[in-house]
């Protein structure tokens, strides 16, 4: 009977023209741990094309997944944090930051400790984001149903199935479904392309670093000499080659390990978080500051003597084991060299989270041991070398100047998080101007930093790296005048978080609209583009009233990537711009405000759900007058708040877009 309802009611459902999305079903079960521990499991099932954002995904983004146990306090604890499934990693060009999703299905864990033995149930409700060519801010109510906790007749794997469960979300309830398919486990996502795409790039990064520092003055002259080692100690060619090949794999080892022991410490989850974390942001712009300042010359990094003593003296062992030590010598002792040039792709490697520092140490290493392999299976090799002098204490100072650059990324991404606002796009390209315009100056000879040796001249290729930072340089000044600056897109706070979001100077020349606050009519704001908008929806259509002028009613969200093309793709259109300046009350009703209503607003909706934000309480509004839950979403009314044109969702096509625009003032005035 159940199929024959749920026919009927999509028989209705398509004859009615419904149009409310739900694009993601959920289904959760209770697996009991032991006497007093249960793991609370929702399966999140997505429909095809539709993306759902992880927990992790990083501010200024689409939305994250966000869980609210409601009734922990005095019935349980939680264990750990909410584990989900494998995401997909891809990078957003319209909000310049990496955005993390599930596509078809995602799966959360947590498990629960129960303290009060005589709770019946768990209340987690839970905030997700889903879009595809329009968002949709949902929520959605879980009830697990406990077994009474005794402990002789527990299991460890006792399964509570989805026929205890009661689950509601936003408009919709989902009734439970026979066990069989409440207790099936739905297999986490493999490991996306997108991500094995982020892990080469880590470790072609890191490569890249490994053979920077192989240029350093520590490690570079450390080759002929080790190299020399193996030839001379060795009995036979193949018996130096053997030696060198495990010296090399031991340096490799040794690397590596430091990234496992990264990752062990932190957890490949924690891993994760770590890019929107103000501390560890904060904390390796320090790490960064203090390696530039000793890579420039001010101090040398060194680890304690009495540490190296130890290991030369285990060196000293011969065969595999003093071979290692060998190769844990040639760490200690390049250890300020190495050790800058290390810290930032740990740092950088973290940001990717799981397995990103192993696969950073990777390539470093493989960068530092390959050579010292070689040479040594081929020692002819080493006429080829370049001698050692001030060239290397040049490759030294550049990485320093590109680690002070760095440092102040990691700045900037805690200013971000922190909303501060004191080191806004500006700010952060003219800091970014002074340091390559320092190290140009640097490499053409105008600057002497401690260790330089005297100079006459400047060689051919230096001569050319100078005018390679020389036109950077240059490249970034246009962008203090709101120049977008496309190749560091995602490294540069966007243009939103500036003190002129327009450029330094922006003048309004589209139209002699509203361009300033004290101009601004009561309770507006300037939207995007300087467009005069209104938050409010009754401030709004008040101030139509009172101009004469239709409304565009802009059903819209902070984190709604396809809105934020619409604005930046169709809103800019010359003819277009100047209309929504001149000819029309924009009202943008954000779905994803989480700013908290007054006590006295605050209702439950028809749906049975609870509007307690702004942004709900616009989500509710939307679906009631409607029947639509998506954004973007447009309708062009009367001053009287009267439809007068068909709403459209996502229209891509600027001459579409106008066309129903202007068709819907055409019909204000007549």
């Amino acid at each position: 009977m159940r199929k024959y309802f749920a026919l009927i009611a999509l028989i209705f459902g398509f004859f009615g023209n419904a149009q409310i999305l739900n694009p993601v079903q959920w289904k959760t079960k209770v697996v009991q741990k032991s006497a007093t521990e249960f793991e609370l499991v929702m399966d999140a099932t997505i429909e095809n094309e539709w993306h759902m954002y992880s927990q992790f995904t990083p501010e200024n983004g689409p939305l994250p997944t966000v869980f609210d146990y409601k009734n922990a306090k005095g019935n349980f604890d939680l264990v750990g944090k909410t584990k989900e499934s494998p995401y997909k990693k891809v990078y957003n060009d319209i909000f310049e930051v990496d955005e993390y999703y599930f596509a078809k299905t995602a799966q959360f864990k947590q498990i629960i400790k129960v303290t009060n033995p005589k709770v019946k149930e768990v209340k987690v409700y839970v905030e997700y984001q889903v879009c595809k060519e329009q968002c949709i801010q949902q929520d959605a109510t879980f009830t697990f149903k406990l077994p009474e906790i005794k402990v002789e007749e527990v299991t460890p794997t006792n399964v509570v199935s989805n026929d205890t469960t009661s689950v509601s979300v936003d408009t919709t309830s989902i009734s439970a479904t026979d066990s069989e398919k409440a207790t099936k486990e739905i297999v986490p996502t493999s490991t996306p392309k997108e991500e094995e795409k982020s892990l080469w790039g880590i470790f072609i990064l890191a490569f890249l670093g490994g053979f920077a520092a192989l240029l350093t003055p520590c490690v570079f002259p450390m080759i002929p000499m080790t190299v020399s080692f193996f030839t001379k100690q060795s009995k036979t060619k193949a018996a130096g080659i053997r030696n060198a090949f495990i010296y090399g794999i031991s340096i490799i080892v040794i690397y590596v390990g430091l990234g496992m022991i990264i990752t062990a410490i932190f957890g490949i989850d924690s891993l994760n978080a770590l890019s929107t974390n103000v501390w560890f942001n904060l904390i390796f712009f320090v790490i960064l500051i203090v390696f530039a300042a000793s890579f420039l010359g001010a101090f040398e990094i060194v680890l304690p003597n009495s540490f190296l003593n130890k290991i030369d003296r285990q060196a000293d062992r011969g065969g595999i084991i003093g071979i290692f030590f060998m190769a844990l010598a040639l760490a200690v002792v390049s250890f300020s060299c190495t050790g800058p040039i290390v810290g930032s792709l740990l740092g950088e490697s973290a940001r990717q989270g799981g397995i990103g520092p192993i696969v950073g140490m990777l390539g470093f290493s493989s960068a530092i041991a390959l050579p010292f392999m070689l040479f040594a299976m081929f020692p002819g090799w080493m006429n080829s070398l370049p001698k050692s002098g001030g060239w290397l204490n040049t490759v030294k100072v550049s990485l320093g100047f590109l680690e002070l650059a760095f440092a102040f990324k990691f700045l900037s991404n805690a200013d971000l998080v922190l909303q501060t606002h004191l080191l806004e796009r500006e700010v952060f390209l003219a800091i970014w101007i002074a340091v390559f315009g320092a190290w140009a100056l640097y490499l053409f000879g105008k600057l002497i930093l401690p260790h330089d040796s005297p100079m006459t001249h400047i060689s051919v290729g230096r001569l050319f790296i100078a005018l390679f930072v020389t036109t950077f340089t240059i490249y970034l000044i246009p962008g203090l005048w709101g120049a977008p600056l496309k190749i560091l897109s995602g490294f540069t706070p966007p243009m939103t978080y500036s003190e002129s979001p327009y450029g330094v100077g922006y003048q309004n020349t589209v139209s002699s609209g509203v361009s300033s606050e004290s101009a601004l009519p009561e309770n507006a704001y300037i939207g995007p583009l300087g467009i005069t908008a209104f938050h409010d929806y009754e401030e709004g259509l008040a101030y139509a009233k009172k101009v004469n002028k239709p409304v565009l009613l802009d059903f819209t969200g902070h984190a709604c990537a396809n809105c934020r093309k619409m604005e930046e793709n169709v809103w800019s259109d010359a003819e277009i711009l100047k209309i929504l300046k001149n000819e029309i009350v924009l009202i943008s009703l954000y779905g994803d405000d989480q700013r908290e209503l007054p006590k006295e607003e605050q209702y439950v909706s028809k749906s049975g759900s609870e509007v307690t934000t702004i942004g709900k309480k616009w989500r509710e509004y939307q679906i009631e007058r409607y029947n639509i839950n998506a954004q973007p979403y447009y309708v062009v009314l009367d001053a009287d708040g009267k439809d007068i044109s068909k709403p459209v969702g996502y229209t891509p096509d600027v001459e579409e877009y106008k066309t129903w625009l202007k068709e819907g003032i055409s019909k204000f005035k007549k």
